[in-house]
């Protein structure tokens, strides 16, 4: 079985792509701070899985701990998820931002050679495509400045990486692209679950629904879509975990690649779109309220993720109504926890 070291293991895509892991056939271990995420995660993989997976405590950018645990674990490749990753909190926060996403990447990065791993998996974001001349945005597309430091730090560490690949030739990676992951693990015994105001639209409206928030914002009408709210390909996370175990199977069988992919529906729903679709299918009525623009908020972007399909063999089975079942039901069932 091969081992996996999964950076940031314990969050929100890293938790359900250590599930996806294990029902593959592979063995995940997970490292992670819990700076964003709850020790609450591993008692729902428990559930899930039936163990808690193999996890450190360790900051990434930790040189010596992750040392050892290279050294002591000896993966096979690196699902790299640790970063900060809110938009607006990096805008106010930059260095913070830059700081964290960038030493624990080059810190993986180092240790890659040293022990002998030769594959990596980058989590990476639409953001780094700025606001795109054109949609759907496909992966030639050029890079656009974008609206946060948070986007640039995936700009960065696209670069990085594609240089560490140029100088270690037989190293495989690839750069998985997300748009908007939302949803839950369909137990609803693991989800997205930030520390304090979550800066995420779903996240917000589940905790809203349960009364921990008085109101949501829509953060704009105003914008040049169909409602006026901003436009997102949002992907239930059980299919963006997925993803990351197609892609790994795919690196497996290369020799030396550095790829980038899209991962999304292929198509856009505005907010106030969610917000309706929350609604109907869970049957409630959200209070919300029309805000100013947000600071680092694009207007609309979404993917055409064809690449995905046609190279990893990877695409979409589940809709955004069955993401917001999902995403209900794991708040629901948080206080259990």
């Amino acid at each position: 079985m091969k081992k996996i070291i999964v950076t940031g293991g314990a969050g929100f895509i890293g938790s359900h792509t250590v599930v996806e892991l294990i029902n593959e056939g592979y063995t995940p271990v997970i490292v992670d701070d819990f700076s964003n995420t709850d020790e609450r995660i591993l008692s729902g993989l428990a559930k899930i899985l039936g163990t808690i997976p193999t996890f450190y405590r360790v900051d990434c950018a930790d040189r010596s701990a992750m040392s050892k645990i290279f050294n002591d674990e000896k993966p096979n490749a690196i699902i790299h998820f640790a970063a900060f990753k809110a938009v607006g909190e990096s805008v106010e926060q930059p260095l913070k931002y830059y700081r964290n996403n960038i030493s624990s990447l080059l810190t993986v990065l180092e240790l890659m050679p040293e022990h002998n791993v030769q594959t990596l998996v980058f989590s990476s974001s639409c953001t780094i495509y700025g606001q795109p001349d054109r949609l759907p945005v496909d992966e030639n597309m050029p890079e656009q400045p974008t609206s946060s430091p948070y986007g640039y730090s995936k700009q960065m560490g696209e670069r990085i990486l594609k240089d560490f690949q140029i100088a270690n030739p037989t190293t495989n990676i690839a750069l998985l692209r997300y748009f908007n992951p939302i949803g839950a693990h369909h137990t609803g015994f693991i989800g997205e679950l930030p520390n304090g105001i979550p800066n995420n639209l779903v996240p917000y409206i589940t905790q809203t629904a349960a009364g921990i928030r008085d109101q949501l914002i829509v953060y704009g009408d105003d914008y040049n879509t169909p409602d006026g709210s901003c436009m997102r390909d949002f992907i239930h996370i059980k299919d963006l975990a997925m993803a990351h175990v197609r892609a790994l199977d795919w690196l497996m069988k290369c020799d030396g690649i550095c790829e980038a992919f899209n991962l999304g529906q292929g198509k856009g729903n505005t907010v106030l779109e969610v917000i309706e679709t929350f609604e109907k299918v869970n049957n409630l009525k959200l209070k919300y309220k029309i805000g100013p623009r947000r600071i680092g908020d694009i207007e609309q972007i979404f993917a055409n993720a064809t690449k995905a399909e046609k190279v990893l063999n990877w695409k979409t089975q589940l809709s955004l109504d069955e993401a917001l079942k999902d995403a209900w039901r794991w708040q629901q069932q948080l206080p259990m926890l």
